[in-house]
């Protein structure tokens, strides 16, 4: 038993599977595959899933570039590599790429799927929850440069997502955590129905309980299906989903040891309602409910301790700025959110100063 969500793009239109036990399936899932594939993964994954998908495509021609853990590995030199794999096993334009993994193989290797042969078919496998709900639905494909997250890039649709929630049994519950992040989002800025039911079963979430968790997976996956069926190439709406990614981008990009993607975010959204709160536009009991939600799941609601100059630094070189002006996505309530350009740096800087560290 699987759902299936469809990403309406006309004839780009693809669907997304969600379910269990969806690895033994996807011969059947995945009819169209080409004889060539090249599975993209990472050293964590590739003990857990490999063999499972090895074995459902058994009759297919495979090869595996496998990549190690962690941001940093979202790189041209990566991209190189896996070009070079591609070019040594004489793979021609009839091929597929598989990403199987979280974000930053999937960013990775879409990015390849763009690229080789002026475009290849892609396929999505995400194994983390933040790739499920998130990364994994939109055909956003990047490579990071030293100067700023996901500056090289394409939009990239994949043929097809194939979500196994069985695959988040294994993360760790900082990694849970993190997708558990982007899931509120979704409610904060599209759904106050949905905010409402993930208040109620935040501990039905956090404890990893089927049902809750195939649920709030799916929602997710509904709502950003949504928007970017609405808006594909970031004009207007689908910038909506860069909720707290602004402030979150800067923390992660100061703090890349120690701060994960989610957490960035979870903190940066706080940073986002605190502003609105302070501008007398976003309800106080709304903006407590937000930071509330995400306490309970486990998750930072309070920015890293950096020097003001620091954040303003980073968060120009956001690819939201336009003509140099900085533009935030705010919540203006629970369900709703808008984007809106920002001047008056020192309300931005009281924000952040409130919802910081201090010695």
């Amino acid at each position: 038993m699987h759902h299936c969500i469809t990403v309406g793009l006309d004839e780009r239109s693809y669907p997304i599977y969600i379910g269990r036990d969806l690895f033994a399936q996807l011969s059947r899932l995945l009819p169209q595959l080409p004889k060539q594939i090249l599975i993209v993964t990472n050293q964590i994954v590739a003990p857990l899933y490999l063999a499972a998908v090895q074995q459902a495509l058994g009759e297919h021609r495979l090869v595996t570039h496998v990549i190690g853990d962690g941001e940093a590995e979202k790189s041209l030199h990566n991209y190189q590599q896996i070009m070079d794999t591609l070019i040594a096993h004489n793979f021609n334009r009839d091929c597929a790429v598989i990403a199987l993994g979280g974000g930053v193989v999937g960013d990775l290797a879409g990015f390849v799927a763009a690229t080789f042969q002026r475009g290849v078919s892609f396929y999505q496998i995400p194994t983390t929850l933040l790739a499920q709900v998130d990364s994994s639905v939109g055909g956003k494909t990047a490579v990071n440069h030293p100067g700023g997250k996901n500056l090289i890039g394409a939009f990239y649709q994949p043929q097809a997502v194939v979500i196994d929630t069985d695959c988040l049994v294994t993360l760790t519950d900082r990694d849970y955590a993190c997708g558990l992040a982007e899931v509120i989002k979704y409610g904060i800025i599209h759904d106050a129905e949905f905010f409402g039911w993930l208040e109620a079963h935040s501990q039905d979430l956090v404890h990893r309980e089927p049902q809750a968790v195939t649920y709030a997976v799916r929602r997710s996956c509904e709502i950003k299906a949504e928007i970017v069926a609405a808006d594909e190439r970031e004009q207007n709406q689908r910038a909506l989903l860069n909720l707290g990614h602004t402030f979150g981008h800067a923390i992660e990009a100061s703090h890349y040891d120690s701060w994960h993607h989610g957490e960035a975010v979870a903190a940066g959204t706080v940073i986002a309602a605190e502003f609105m709160r302070q501008q007398g536009e976003l309800a106080e009991p709304e903006a407590q409910r937000i930071k509330t939600l995400l306490q309970a799941c486990n998750l930072p609601v309070v920015a890293p301790k950096m020097p003001l100059s620091q954040w303003q630094d980073y968060m120009q070189r956001d690819k939201k700025v336009k003509a140099g002006q900085l533009r935030l996505v705010l919540p203006t309530a629970i369900g709703a959110a808008c984007l809106r350009t920002v001047t008056d740096w020192d309300s931005v800087a009281r924000a952040i100063d409130r919802c910081s560290e201090h010695d």
